[in-house]
């Protein structure tokens, strides 16, 4: 609960809704600093009804981050006056027709020094509106891409591993480091069905039989 606390002093910063002082509970709870940040933000805009709204203005600003090397690098440098950071970013936002929420978030965590933890909160953030639309988050870790086949065949198994009314929110990542096999984080379950754990494993049982 004491995150949910935290979440709520928060609010209190970047809302500017009329209730702002009740803090509404999101389905699920997420950690950390980002966490409370991705709460807070829920929580302010539920009660302002924008939630899609801030859902896609997230989005927008995390493609702008990735298109905008020099805007990025302003957002992540430690070493600018945070005054003089709040009040370009305001300028900035103002000028990409944000909400007051939105930009108060960003301001928010220039403030407190925490911008570098963006984007941990845009992934807290898709993580409550997934669990919203009652959506479970599957990551899937492979060697190299799967085909079209290969990956409508994954989803249609994960999809028996979850309830009737759920969906599964795929998310494939790839790493060649893990040899070949799969990891596989679904929910709160974790499979590492990876070649390199494998190969660990054998080795470790070889070392101790010898």
């Amino acid at each position: 609960m004491a995150s949910f606390r935290t979440a709520g002093q928060l609010v209190r910063q970047f809302s500017s809704s009329a209730v702002r002082h009740k803090l509404v509970y999101p389905p699920i709870q997420v950690y950390g600093v980002e966490g409370r940040y991705a709460t807070a933000l829920f929580s302010a805009a539920s009660k302002e009804k924008k939630l899609d709204a801030v859902e896609k203005e997230l989005d927008s600003l995390r493609e702008l981050m990735k298109k905008d090397v020099r805007f990025t690098e302003f957002l992540l440098n430690p070493s600018l006056k945070r005054k003089d950071k709040i009040d370009t970013l305001r300028d900035a936002m103002a000028k990409q027709k944000f909400s007051s929420l939105t930009t108060n978030l960003l301001a928010t965590m220039a403030e407190n020094g925490r911008l570098k933890k963006i984007g941990s909160v845009f992934t807290s953030f898709d993580k409550l509106m997934s669990a919203v639309r009652g959506e479970i988050i599957c990551t899937v870790t492979t060697a190299k891409p799967l085909d079209a086949a290969g990956e409508k065949e994954l989803r249609s198994t994960l999809q028996e591993f979850v309830k009737k009314e759920e969906k599964v929110n795929l998310e494939m990542r790839v790493d060649p480091s893990i040899i070949g096999g799969m990891i596989v984080s679904i929910g709160d379950k974790y499979v590492d069905m990876s070649m390199a754990t494998k190969i660990k494993t054998y080795t470790n049982l070889i070392k101790e039989a010898v």
